[in-house]
């Protein structure tokens, strides 16, 4: 057990070490933890045999699940809703057509059996999201005609509707498979996903409500739990769990509420903690003394889906949507195949059905081509084609809430005796660079304008440029005991000594400093000095 948690841990800071390495080389991450799993494994430096496709399929599910539902509750409805139909489109038609494309490349040049063939298109069909965007970010880049929403959203949505051609296609190898069936089997798949996914969102809706807007301990556990229900409960009915899952996601994720930002924050470090076991057991699962063997079948299968069958699919999707030329071209080089591929390759390998050809290391030798390749030359294909938007940021285009913006916000209590009340906000004299925000009254929200009159009770919220700290603040604590001199005394009587108090702490209340404010034992002073 321990000689395990040191192989963990070992992992875990190479992995570290592997991405602010991959920032400078210009190498995807994901590829890099790819690299590092077949370094560990049967061919590489520690040997370690591993070959339990039955335990990878299950931690692979886990895996692909909690990045699916990030991958909708990190999807920014507002931007990607503009570009929803071509996305949508991609994801589902798309899919279907890269599939068929593929699948009749296999059989009719490959000569792959017919069944296998079209197995394998499936396979290949979506798109990888953690591939896709972990690039956008490492590199910063934001796309013109709204391409990071669109990518987004289609990367995101269209494993559930791969997983439905890979689960048919197992189907039909089994035999005894009907047209009826078939239809039945899709329309299962899709229906009882979409229904549970649309149930599950309602009720999580209802239950985060509830949840107390300042109690964030259970909040990252109650969305684990709804995020392995959303896929189980569809999933035990013949339902598309992903599709579930990411349905629930997006819904959870247009959301506001209060301890929303700690939620993006612990589900981003679960997700990316997430990819790279995905990655890594991913890599340590294939054996790379037969990837030559099957170099030549992906080098031709990569090479069609990257220059034919995707640049098809994109081109008759998005013609009618009248997508600029360039957009269309780096839409088409961004179809990146990633770990969702090779997971469900192993669905494939596990499943009762006799395979010709080795599926998984074709489909994973695919991938190593894909995230190379595509990968690495995406920023290059961006800005040769002039879709890089420089007044953007790939953040933007997605929930994130991250703490780039130095806005901080403060409130100020009208009171009985404030120079503010009763007069509009447009007479009250704001500090310079600063805006109302918000005037809570009564525990309502009212929406402030310059003839909202303040009231006594009013709680005024006010934005501003936060201090970034380029002279530090030196800050200092003075407890006042019992004894203490200052004891009972306002802050008016004390001589400070060219010290000032900018906070008092009293119990749990954090108090601002006025001059007839009167000092008690317990109370702490933060001091600065001048």
């Amino acid at each position: 057990m321990d000689l395990l948690l040191l192989l963990i841990a070992v992992v875990l800071l190479l992995s570290v070490l592997l991405s602010k390495l991959s920032s400078h080389v210009g190498i995807p991450v994901l590829l890099a933890f790819l690299g590092l799993g077949m370094l560990f494994g049967s061919d590489g430096l520690l040997k370690i045999p591993f070959d339990d496709y039955g335990f990878a399929e299950q931690i692979s599910t886990a895996a692909l699940l909690a990045i699916i539902f990030y991958g909708g509750f990190g999807t920014n409805w507002r931007a990607a809703r503009r570009v929803a139909a071509p996305s949508l489109l991609l994801s589902s038609a798309g899919v279907l057509l890269t599939a068929g494309l593929t699948g009749a490349f296999c059989h009719l040049v490959l000569r792959f059996p017919l069944a296998e063939s079209f197995l394998l298109g499936s396979i290949l069909s979506s798109t990888d999201a953690a591939s896709v965007f972990s690039i956008l970010r490492s590199k910063r880049l934001s796309l013109r005609f709204h391409t990071s929403s669109m990518l987004e959203l289609e990367s995101g949505s269209n494993d559930p509707f791969a997983y439905t051609l890979t689960y048919l296609f197992l189907s039909v190898m089994a035999g005894g498979v009907t047209g009826g069936m078939v239809i039945r089997v899709v329309l299962g798949q899709l229906l009882f996903g979409l229904l549970c996914g649309a149930a599950l969102a309602a009720l999580s809706v209802l239950a985060l409500r509830r949840l107390p807007a300042g109690d964030s301990n259970y909040g990252p556990l109650l969305m684990i739990a709804i995020a392995l229900l959303s896929y189980a409960l569809p999933s035990i009915i013949g339902g598309n769990g992903y599709l579930s899952a990411y349905l629930v996601g997006i819904v959870l994720g247009g959301e506001k509420r209060a301890g929303k930002k700690e939620l993006v924050h612990f589900m981003d470090g679960l997700t990316s903690l997430m990819q790279i076991a995905l990655f890594f057991l991913l890599g340590l699962l294939s054996s790379p003394s037969r990837l030559p063997s099957v170099l030549p079948t992906a080098l031709a299968v990569t090479a069609f889906l990257t220059l034919v069958a995707r640049p098809i699919a994109v081109w008759l999707i998005l013609r009618p949507f009248r997508a600029p030329l360039r957009q269309r071209l780096l839409v088409s080089w961004s179809g990146l195949r990633g770990a969702t591929s090779i997971v469900f390759a192993i669905m494939a390998v596990i499943d009762p059905a006799v395979f010709q050809n080795d599926l998984f290391h074709i489909a994973f030798c695919v991938v190593l081509l894909s995230i190379g390749l595509q990968g690495t030359l995406l920023p290059w294909c961006a800005q040769k084609l002039d879709m890089i938007d420089d007044q953007g940021d790939v953040l933007k285009t997605f929930s994130d809430y991250s703490d780039d913006t130095p806005i901080q916000f403060i409130q100020l209590r009208i009171g009985q005796d404030h120079p503010w009340r009763g007069i509009p906000l447009r007479d009250a004299p704001l500090p310079p660079d600063s805006r109302a925000a918000m005037v809570l009254r009564s525990g309502q929200r009212v929406l402030p304008r310059g003839d909202t009159v303040l009231q006594p009770g009013d709680i005024l919220v006010l934005s501003a440029i936060a201090y970034q700290d380029t002279v530090p603040l030196s800050l200092s604590e003075v407890t006042v005991g019992p004894s203490h001199d200052w004891a009972g005394q306002t802050i008016a009587e004390i001589d400070w000594e060219g010290s000032l108090v900018v906070l008092i702490q009293r119990g749990e209340d954090a108090l601002i400093p006025t001059g007839d404010l009167r000092l008690q034992a317990g109370d702490i002073l933060v001091l600065t000095n001048g």
